[in-house]
């Protein structure tokens, strides 16, 4: 029996209640309204003026549920004081097929579940008025009954016999009662209205679908930052360590190296800091102050901060890289620089080659290196053929630069190839098509 009084004594029992007897008042305008036809039709007999200002109260109603805001406001409603846990609605447009990954906002959601609306406010409103009639007057003889206050009684007539309370005890039982059955209606509101809430203002399978979508495009932006973080945070990183070890060996032999070693590490520095702004800047969900759009045009200045990190670096360009598109330059840049970031952690220490090709058809990209002994990551072993410690050991490998590489060649319609060139060589080659297959 005490399970069965829990309900009564919870707090989001009479929140559920006072979110039906809301729509009980917001219902009052029309239920104004409705009479009007009625009135109108003196003629007909009462029942029948009632039928009609019934039928057209829930033909306004359901009007008034057809509205793009009504859904929203019962949604934030159902979600504070009944608590479910619905999501915000997701209009989809089914006039026009959107390209994949992509959602429509703002749009009517299909016919089909455009009634979904009006019928829970149709239901919304029916039970607030059972709720609201029924513990109204439960409420009043609760209050009245006992010892007759206001002259007030109670009878009931069953199988042709009577009984009447109208004082002593008995006047309290009855009016305890009732108190209890006002108390019961309004939990019995509040559990109708929160089983019939996410079926009729929950998602629909089309929002579903657009709302699995939405989460995929952030997922797929989401890696590709995590893409842009490794190629360009990996890669200032791994210089940068490069270049302090250099400028630490120069320090009392070639002053004016190490200098310029250092200048090379703020420069590093500050780039990967507009990177780290940009994608962190985007993870919360607003506008970066400056997006880093690097290109082609920057690889001198990335092939010099190698070279400062004691790299040799033989680069073969050809063709007018100006030309190339913004989004091709950029996935290029990107490309190379990923490139050239393996054969600093990777390398045998001899020169680097970067060739880049631009044609009207194609963009060809490749970076040969030595590998050393052979060919693989480095040697566990923390010192290099020379005896002095080998700085690749400081930068071990994270398995995702090759898959990442292949993956952005691949959304971009391109060839790619890594892996041996003959004895103690690595070769990275891509080519990109400069117009995408229709």
């Amino acid at each position: 029996m005490i399970k069965g009084l829990r309900p009564l004594l919870r707090r989001s029992t009479y929140a559920g209640a006072l979110f039906a007897f809301g729509g009980v008042l917001a219902s009052l305008p029309l239920l104004s309204l409705a009479l009007l036809p009625a009135l109108a039709w003196r003629s007909a007999p009462e029942s029948v003026q009632f039928v009609v200002a019934l039928l057209v109260w829930a033909a306004l109603i359901g009007l008034v549920g057809l509205a793009r805001t009504t859904r929203r406001v019962l949604v934030l409603s159902a979600r504070r004081l009944l608590g479910v846990a619905l999501p915000e609605p997701v209009a989809v447009d089914t006039s026009t097929s959107p390209p994949a990954g992509s959602t429509a906002t703002g749009t009517v959601p299909p016919r089909a579940d455009r009634w979904r609306t009006p019928l829970w406010l149709l239901l919304h409103v029916a039970v607030g008025w059972t709720g609201a009639l029924a513990g109204g007057v439960l409420l009043f003889a609760g209050l009245t009954l006992p010892g007759g206050w206001l002259d007030a009684e109670a009878g009931l007539s069953l199988f042709g016999r009577t009984a009447r309370v109208s004082g002593g005890w008995e006047s309290w039982a009855v009016g305890l009662g009732c108190l209890l059955l006002a108390a019961a209606v309004c939990a019995g509101v509040t559990k109708v209205l929160r089983w019939t809430a996410p079926r009729l203002l929950g998602p629909s399978s089309a929002e579903r679908l657009a709302l699995a979508a939405e989460r995929e495009l952030r997922l797929a932006e989401r890696n590709r930052l995590a893409h842009e973080l490794h190629d360009s945070i990996g890669h200032t990183l791994t210089t940068t360590t490069i270049q302090a070890a250099v400028a630490g060996e120069l320090m009392a032999t070639d002053p004016v190296a190490a200098r310029a070693a250092l200048r090379s590490i703020e420069e590093s520095a500050r780039a990967a800091l507009e990177d780290l702004d940009y994608v962190l800047g985007v993870l919360r969900e607003r506008e970066a102050e400056t997006a880093p759009a690097r290109t082609l045009a920057d690889l001198p200045e990335l092939l010099d901060r190698l070279r400062h990190a004691g790299a040799v670096v033989e680069p073969e360009l050809s063709g007018d890289l100006t030309q190339v598109q913004g989004t091709l330059s950029r996935a290029a840049y990107r490309i190379l620089q990923e490139g050239l970031t393996n054969a600093m952690r990777h390398g045998g220490g001899g020169p680097i080659e970067v060739r880049v090709k631009a044609t009207p058809e194609a963009l060809d990209l490749g970076v040969v290196n030595a590998t050393g002994a052979g060919v693989g990551p480095p040697a566990p072993s923390g010192a290099g053929t020379s005896g002095r410690p080998d700085r690749r050991s400081a930068f071990p490998t994270s398995g995702h630069g090759l898959p990442g590489l292949a993956e952005r060649v691949r959304l971009l319609h391109g060839e790619f190839d890594a892996g041996p060139d003959g004895p103690r060589r690595w070769r990275l080659a891509v080519r990109l098509p400069v117009r995408l297959p229709a």
